[in-house]
């Protein structure tokens, strides 16, 4: 089997994830058109790429009608919501090809409660957890003691999708027995259950494959920052800004991971009926005692794609193309070929976020980032009738920057997020600054 470019492609989405993945798709050789549905102002400044506005993401029968009409033969879904909504599985019924996994592989994402249970059959080491229902604040309680009694603190996760804000990390008891409530009541996220986790020391690392229901072909490891406010501080969010290469997760250590978590879970999913076909992202703390997996999410990171997706050295498309068909070809490499630059990604903000965005705010400089060197990658803007920008969303762009090492990367970022500027914007300036120290060196 060889690999064949899809010359018509799809995306299904419309934030910076998305952005980042029609930017990489239709640079490539072969491709003759992206399309992004619904897309955004901020997607269609893309060459090659437009945008088809009217359609709902979360409609099956709308997705599918616009792949039909723009005779795809490529769908790549971007966002989890859509992945849970069965998308994927109206486009594998009309025969479209598709690369995302059904709603059964997607619960993996979408119920924290189902990734404990496959990874415990798996063989895969996850932190000690209990999962509850609105009914079971006693059991809860119980829990979190029984954690704070063996000088543990919990971690309290939405049993749902939250888009990436369902998630606290809590500092004592008294903290994580105050938020309990609101978590089984459905409150403060929409399903009233509850996955209560031991929170574990180390660094967190992602590390995305491309999965055909067998295979695991690994990207570029990544780290992201998920607290809104320097020096981690603050609520947390959907990522305010990522990295790559890591320092601290070399190539050998990524083989690791992928064969002894990656793998196994695409075995047990095979195994229970449900094979795993997309982009499969291992969120990871990296103890003392080694990788320990946090979490399964079944679509690329945000904004982890957008530091993962330029340091790419080969062509995307015909290796997502050919797992939707369910076969990589052994010729392509365990891990795809990056190119010697490191990314450096930081997230600009609406003020309010992660709570309700400021939006209609004027943004300025948009056209000065690029021209200091970074990618601007929109997820939460609007084009104005005269043409200016306005914010439309809680994190607005992910601007990037490249550079020879994360130090050069991460100085070409920062100048280009300080010519962007808009009224309560929000922004980290520690992006990739504590840098763990290399694999194998002496603390």
């Amino acid at each position: 089997m060889s690999l064949v470019m899809p010359t018509r492609v799809l995306v299904v989405g419309s934030g910076g994830r998305e952005h980042a993945l029609a930017w990489k798709l239709a640079a490539e050789p072969g491709v003759n058109l992206v399309a992004v549905a619904p897309g955004s102002a901020g997607i269609a400044t893309e060459s090659r790429v437009r945008v088809i506005p009217g359609v709902d993401p979360l409609d099956p029968a709308a997705v599918v009608g616009a792949a039909r009409e723009l005779a795809a033969e490529l769908v790549v879904v971007g966002p989890e919501a859509p992945l849970a909504a069965g998308i994927v599985d109206a486009l594998q019924a009309a025969g479209v090809a598709v690369f995302g996994p059904p709603r059964a592989a997607a619960r993996l994402e979408s119920s924290k409660s189902f990734c404990h249970e496959v990874a415990a059959a798996a063989g895969v080491r996850m932190a000690r957890a209990r999962s509850l229902m609105g009914d079971e604040l006693g059991g809860a309680i119980e829990f979190v003691r029984m954690l704070e009694a063996g000088g543990s603190r919990a971690v309290l996760k939405a049993d749902g999708l939250a888009a990436g804000k369902g998630v606290v990390v809590t500092d004592s008891a008294a903290s994580a027995l105050e938020l309990l409530p609101g978590y089984l009541t459905g409150d403060s996220f929409d399903a009233p259950a509850l996955v209560i986790e031991e929170r574990l020391e180390g660094r967190e690392a992602s590390v995305i494959a491309i999965a055909d229901g067998t295979r695991a072909v690994a990207l570029p490891a990544a780290r992201d920052h998920k607290r809104l406010a320097d020096g981690d501080c603050g609520p947390n969010t959907g990522g305010m800004g990522a990295y790559s290469p890591l320092p601290d997760l070399d190539d050998a250590a990524v083989d690791r991971i992928v064969a002894s978590i990656h793998r196994p879970i695409l075995a047990e999913m095979a195994r229970r009926g449900t094979p795993f076909r997309g982009f499969l992202y291992a969120g990871l703390m990296l103890t003392a005692g080694g990788p320990v997996l946090l979490e399964i999410n079944a679509r690329l990171g945000d904004p982890e794609a957008q530091v993962i997706l330029p340091r790419l050295a080969s062509a995307l498309g015909p290796v997502l193309l050919a797992a939707a068909k369910d076969r990589i070809p052994t010729s392509v490499p365990d891990r795809l070929p990056v190119t010697s630059q490191a990314a450096v990604g930081i997230v600009l903000a609406a003020g309010g976020y992660p709570g309700t965005p400021e939006r209609g705010q004027l943004i300025d400089g948009l056209t000065e980032a690029a021209g200091a060197g970074g990618l601007v990658f929109h997820a939460g803007t609007a084009r104005r009738p005269d043409g200016r920008w306005e914010t439309a969303g809680g994190r607005v762009v992910t601007v990037v920057g490249r550079g020879p090492d994360l130090g050069a990367a991460r100085e070409c970022a920062e100048a280009a997020a300080d010519a962007i500027a808009w009224p309560g914007m929000q922004r980290r300036h520690d992006i990739a600054t504590e840098l763990p120290l290399p694999v194998g060196a002496a603390s």
